[in-house]
Order: structure tokens, then sequence, then C-alpha cells
């Protein structure tokens, strides 16, 4: 059961211990070094070995797409495009524009946009699927402009990748899918193999052997962020359903075990509520297992004296879902300074953004929402400065550069800029 605090210390309400992950690491680094070494061979070997013992191709040939497309009930289809529509609406506003502005004596400086060129994209799979992730990272890709996106995503035991992803990919323009997971997976993206080519940036969620390999190769290629278990804190007053609040939070506790969810709220009354609302909910979820390890061990209620001193608490532990269930959430939200995506007002659940609205659904967890951000158009792009100086304009400043450069020891830089006026002394 949940329990109710009145006085805890915030850094104890997400059980937000480091953990070692040796035993796994090792495990990573052999699956990366012997994909790295043996391509193709590898990563069929370790997904006969976790997924389908049966596999004999790794890409997903395109009569394959047609007919999951084909499988996936019309309705399911139109949903799929109006929630893409929904995230390429809100993921266009994200596009940005470089800038160029001149000085005195022909001194130009600026700055561009270019898009990543390959993107590799991780997609959960095996015994659920995930069409939504598809959605989240494809669209804001393609609005940058990346030219190529490579997916991979496991098989069942059958070899057959789950229709809806299929047909997300292909809704939203992705045109290669490799049949892999896992460590293996996130190894042939970094580096390569015969038939996957390597990519520039990883981004999707995974379990702990994919987060792990992205770690491990980051550096090769850029990865989007480490995701560890799902988040939602829940900021309610006396005004809130006590069945909505256990209902949302039950959204993100039926992810993982050590997924956490949280209340924070100014009424006792409400909080006794809602603990008897989740006692009741538990038992009628087919994950009622999973559900029930999270509420109990890392589940918490917390009674606060008002609604800003419940901010004050949701600033401190930065979650990555914070829902705000009060009448006028508007005024309160230019207080809150950390949380990955923000659900305000009573009608806003968490799975709308999950799914639907457009807002992105990957977010930073563990408290990085302190300084992190949601996946956005920003991942998909680089900043390339430039700048240009006229011969006047370096002659005017070429002692002050050579003054720097002798001061940190670097006489070569200061002799780059000093050459270029010999002829004239």
């Amino acid at each position: 059961m949940i329990r109710i605090y009145e006085n805890i210390d915030v850094r104890e309400i997400l059980n937000r211990e480091i953990q070692s992950y040796t035993e796994y690491e090792d495990t990573v680094r052999r699956i990366v070094a012997d994909v790295l070494a043996n391509g193709d061979e590898a990563v069929l070997r370790y997904t006969r070995r976790f997924d389908c013992p049966s596999l004999e191709a790794l890409e997903v040939p395109p009569e394959e797409i047609d007919a999951a497309c084909r499988a996936v009930d019309d309705r399911f289809l139109a949903i799929l495009r109006e929630a893409r529509d929904n995230i390429e609406a809100f993921h266009r506003h994200q596009l940005r524009e470089g800038f160029r502005f001149e000085k005195e004596k022909g001194i130009v400086l600026g700055q561009k946009y270019s898009p990543i060129r390959r993107v590799g994209i991780y997609v959960p799979g095996g015994t659920a699927a995930y069409p939504s992730t598809v959605l989240m990272n494809t669209v804001p890709a393609k609005i940058a402009g990346v030219e190529e996106i490579i997916m991979t995503t496991p098989a069942g035991r059958d070899g057959k990748v789950a229709p809806e992803i299929l047909a997300a990919a292909r809704l939203c323009g992705v045109r290669r899918v490799f049949r892999c997971g896992g460590a293996q997976a996130i190894a042939a993206l970094a580096y390569g193999t015969q038939s996957i080519p390597p990519v520039d940036k990883i981004v999707g969620p995974g379990n702990i052997f994919v987060a792990l390999a992205k770690k491990l190769v980051f550096g090769k290629v850029s990865i989007d962020m480490i995701a560890g278990p799902s988040e939602i804190l829940i900021i309610a007053d006396a005004s809130a359903n006590p069945v909505h609040v256990a209902a949302d939070l039950l959204s993100q506790a039926e992810h993982d075990k050590l997924a956490a969810a949280v209340l924070v709220t100014t009424s006792a009354q409400l909080a006794e509520a809602v603990r008897d609302e989740l006692e009741r909910r538990i038992p009628l979820l087919p994950r009622a297992d999973i559900a029930r390890a999270s509420i109990d061990t890392v589940g918490k209620i917390l009674l606060v004296p008002d609604i800003h001193a419940a901010i004050d608490v949701a600033n401190a532990i930065a979650p990555e879902h914070l829902e705000v269930m009060v009448d006028d959430p508007f005024p309160l939200l230019p207080s809150i300074r950390n949380a990955g995506s923000v659900f305000l007002g009573k009608y806003t659940p968490e799975p709308v953004g999950d799914y639907f609205a457009g807002t992105n659904h990957t977010l930073p967890t563990g408290g990085s929402a302190r300084f992190a951000s949601p996946l956005s158009v920003d991942d998909f792009v680089k900043k390339t400065s430039y700048l240009y100086y006229s011969k006047e304009a370096l002659a005017e400043a070429r002692d002050k550069i050579a003054n720097f450069a002798h001061r940190e020891g670097l006489d070569a830089h200061a002799q780059s800029v000093l050459v270029r006026f010999e002829e004239e002394s």
C-alpha cells in the first residue's frame, strides 16, 4: 500500500540511488565488441538467441511492410495519421533559422543550422508494440530535414515485426527497418555492419542493455538521452477527483516495477481517498503485479501546506511527467521550472501527451529535467558558426589576438595572424 507522508526529504521521494550495473555493462561491452568485429553474423547470432531462433534476414522487405499496412485496421490507421499530424503541427514550431550580422570594417559573423544526415531510431518490440515511439522519433527528424532514417526493432518469436510498428514507419516515411534489438542493434547502428549502415545519432528508448549500449557508443555517435524508469508527479488540491488521480498514477506505475508515481497534495482527505482508490484499481489491471510493486516500493503521497509548496517539491524532484490537477493551472506555470512535460488541468492526463496531442513523449528522467529537455527538432540539427574578417579588420585586431595567444603560451597561434602583415613592416 502506498504511504502518506507529511514530512519527508524530497530526495527520498523518487528512489534514485546510484545503482551498480557492472554485470550488465560487461555483457554489453562483449556484445558491442562482437558486433564491431563480426558485423551481421554477430547481430544475427544474438537475434536468434534472444528473439527469433529461425530468423534468416535482418532487413524487413518492402512487401512485408505492405502486408503489415493492410493488416492494420482502417480505424487505427486513421488514428495514427491524426496523431502524426498533431505531432508534426507541434514540432514545426520548433524550427529555427540561422543568423548573420555584419560589424564595422568588413567583419561578418553568423550561425547556420544543418540537419544530421543519417539517424538510427530504436523502437522497443518483441512482446509489445510501440508505434507511438515510431511517431515521436521520426516526425521531428523529418521536420529537421534528416536525409535517412534507419529503424531497428526486435522481432517476435515468429520473426515478424508488429504490423502497427511497420504501419507507423510507413506513414512516417521510414524506408529501411531491421529486425534486431538490444545492445547488438545499438552497436550495429553505431558502427555499421554489412547490411545496416552506420548512423550519426541514435534515438529511442529501450531496456537496460539498450541504455548501456547507447552510453557505451556515445562519442562515436550522438544519442538522445539515457532514459531511466518512468515517472509521474501529480500536484492536486482538494478539488481533484481521487478516481482520476489514482488512474493517472497507475498509468505510469504499470510501466515498470521501478516506475515512480507520486502525489503531492494539500488535502489529507484527497490523499486517503487516492490511497483507497489505488487499492481498488490495482487488482483489476492486466499488469497488476508490476503496478503493485511500483506503488508499494516507489510510490508516495506527500502532504504539503499549500500549492506553492507543492511546486517547490516538483521543482526539486524534476519529474518526467508533471500533472497539475487544479481548476486554474495556468497562473502556476511560470513557477514550474523543472519537468519534462507539464499536463495542465483536470482533463489532461499523461496518455494525452504519450499518444496524441503532439508534444513529444521522449522525456528526461531521473531528475535530468533540471538540465535536459524533451526530444525535439533541435535533436536532429547541428549548429555551425562562421566568421569572415577583411584584411582591414584583421590588421586592427592583430596585436590584440597575438597578445592573447602569447599569454597562453601558443606562439604559433600568434604567428598565424602576424605573418599576414610581415611584408608591410
